[in-house]
């Protein structure tokens, strides 16, 4: 019998290894599960890299095929969904690789910014607070502006600070280094700050994009 856990209004939830090892013995309604429980986060990531509902879409789908067709390699030293991110992200990069074929997409890249020689600590990266704008239009602001990161940068910053993950399980799904995952998300956070800051300035003048 699977194991469970218990949530705050008292309903059972099958703990994720315990959907992952029935997934293994053929119980298909337990993979079902574990694609019900994360096709959302996978998509928002996938989106995030491809910039594309319909190409989100499809890394969504061929990350779960090539998890399910893959299912008996993994061997469980980490979460099932740190292990299902590193595929979705690897299906992106090939997905923008295979639609921009004179273009190098790769997380490996180190791009350098003026802001490393920076403090490695950034208390606040946000715009300011003052700043009145209803949620759905920050919402907007925000993404558009992440998707002008670096992809090193972009990737790193989704996983870590949109989607949760911890340094460990971003170094783990990308297969960086800790310190590469803090390099790259600071440097992420001060371009981020730095390209709010220059777009609200300009929206206070009556213009400007991120």
């Amino acid at each position: 019998m699977m194991s469970t856990i218990q949530t705050k209004l008292g309903e059972p939830v099958v703990d994720e290894m315990a959907l992952v090892h029935a997934a293994k013995g053929g119980d298909v309604q337990a993979f079902e599960e574990l694609v019900r429980r994360y096709d959302r986060n996978v998509f928002r990531i996938a989106q995030h890299i491809t910039h594309n509902r319909e190409d989100a879409e499809d890394v969504v789908q061929d990350a779960f095929l090539k998890a399910y067709e893959n299912l008996n390699q993994f061997q469980g030293q980490s979460k099932f969904y740190t292990w299902l991110v590193r595929i979705a992200v690897n299906e992106a990069l090939m997905k923008l690789r295979r639609l921009k074929p004179g273009r190098t997409v790769s997380l490996d890249e180190d791009v350098k910014t003026e802001e490393d020689s920076l403090p490695r600590e950034v208390a606040d990266w946000s715009p300011n607070p003052e700043q009145q704008y209803s949620q759905a239009e920050l919402k907007d602001i925000l993404t558009r502006t992440i998707q002008g990161l670096p992809m090193s940068f972009r990737t790193v910053f989704v996983l870590r600070d949109v989607e949760g993950l911890s340094t460990e399980e971003t170094a783990e799904a990308l297969e960086l280094s800790v310190p590469a995952v803090k390099s790259r998300l600071l440097r992420a956070r001060l371009q981020l700050r730095e390209r709010l800051n220059r777009y609200f300035q300009k929206r206070d003048s009556g213009d400007g994009k991120p």
